[in-house]
């Protein structure tokens, strides 16, 4: 295993090491230490979903997943397909036999047909993502190992300097590694399209600008050619590998984009709670700009996913006395008709320090009540604004009184 791991790093790290000065929008962050007293990662028992599972043999692999999904709380139409070799099963992964994550609000679950070993990240309130991995076996009881190295990937500038998971995109070669380290970029709800997706397979009904999926690229000195040679709104996968042993046949757009959004938020948060515990000051102000989807990257045309994630997401709630939901997708313009970010109800949220909390919804209450007219914030209207702060009001509890 720790073989496999370290032939990943030397793909993962192209991230770590340039992701940040490509991507324009992501600052880079000095690592915040897991050793530090205040902190304790690898010394603290975590609290988090995977920490209270309860394993069970099953007849095959396809079976174990599922069981694991559903003790998650995990649908499967959150699937998706990622080719490029950037995970510590790096040898088993390629076009032909592409890794599937799944994924909720609290938990990331990260599959490779063939392989008897799952990739989990759970969320711990006050530590952040916490890394597992699986073993499973149908004539042995599955087991959990938390895992250590994994943040020789999963803590550095792609995370903001603290355990965190992210969304890269690569130049592929035809094998799945890839062909440059200065192509590697970190991907969120900022990125523009032609850079997201190199090494993901993509599935979209309609309405997927030219971006670097479903594609692989045979020349280094041209990262252009992905873009150029990259499928968009392919509503099936049949022809780029055989579909067997997957959950599900598709890997949804829409899906996708939540996720890119979801990992970096879930970043911030770790963040700023890390921060206050160790006496340095949070980073308030960047983490509401993002929650707010500032500076997102505008839909060109609407967008329609192929799976039912678009419908089953927001089931999940909370509503208002309105029916309106923060998780309520507009995919015309933007990501969510009402952008505030869902992971306001999430219990990494709710964990972070009282004083934290606090600023962060002083800052939210600045920009929505209108108090900041900064040309950062133009994107919201009066109506976004007001829908907004309606929502939270009637959704959230323990808001300050100044909310209400």
């Amino acid at each position: 295993m720790f073989e496999r791991f370290f032939r990943c790093v030397a793909y993962v790290l192209l991230l770590t090491a340039v992701g940040a000065s490509l991507f324009s929008a992501q600052v880079y962050k000095d690592n915040l230490s897991v050793d530090n007293p205040k902190i304790q990662y690898f010394k603290t028992a975590p609290a988090d979903p995977a920490a209270k599972l309860n394993l069970e043999t099953a007849p095959d692999n396809l079976s174990f997943l599922s069981g694991l999904l559903k003790q998650f709380g995990i649908s499967t139409d959150s699937q998706m397909l990622v080719f490029s070799k950037t995970s510590f099963q790096a040898p088993q992964i390629s076009p032909d036999n592409p890794r599937a994550i799944y994924f909720n609000d609290n938990v990331a679950v990260g599959y490779v047909r063939g392989s008897n070993g799952l990739e989990v990240a759970a969320l711990d309130p006050k530590l952040g993502p916490v890394f597992y991995a699986i073993n499973f076996d149908k004539t042995q009881t599955p087991t959990l190992t938390r895992s250590e190295v994994c943040l020789k990937c999963h803590q550095g500038p792609n995370t903001f300097g603290v355990p965190g998971i992210y969304i890269g995109s690569v130049i592929p070669a035809p094998s799945g590694a890839p062909l440059r380290d200065d192509t590697a970029i970190v991907t969120d709800h900022r990125t523009e399209f032609k850079d997201r997706w190199g090494g993901w397979y993509v599935n979209a009904k309609s309405g997927e600008q030219p971006d670097r999926a479903n594609a692989v690229a045979m020349n280094p000195a041209d990262p252009e050619e992905l873009v150029r040679e990259s499928q968009q709104n392919l509503a099936t996968l049949i022809g780029k590998f055989k579909p067997a042993g997957y959950l599900a046949t598709v890997s949804d757009i829409v899906a996708l984009m939540t996720f890119e959004h979801q990992t970096q938020m879930v970043n911030y948060i770790t963040r700023v709670g890390w921060q206050a515990s160790i006496g340095e000051r949070p980073d308030v102000d960047e983490l509401a700009a993002y929650m707010l989807f500032a500076k997102e990257a505008p839909l060109k045309e609407p967008v329609e996913g192929v799976s039912t994630f678009t419908k089953t997401f927001p089931q999940r709630g909370p509503r208002d006395s309105k029916g309106r939901s923060l998780r309520d997708f507009d995919l015309q313009t933007r990501l969510f008709k009402y952008p505030l970010s869902y992971m306001i109800y999430s219990a990494s949220f709710d964990g972070l320090p009282d004083s934290v909390r606090e600023a962060i919804y002083s800052r939210l209450y600045e920009i929505l009540s209108g108090k900041d007219q900064s040309p950062e914030y133009a994107y919201l209207s009066a109506a976004d604004r007001r829908a907004i702060l309606e929502i939270v009001r009637d959704t959230k509890s323990s808001l300050p009184s100044y909310w209400r």
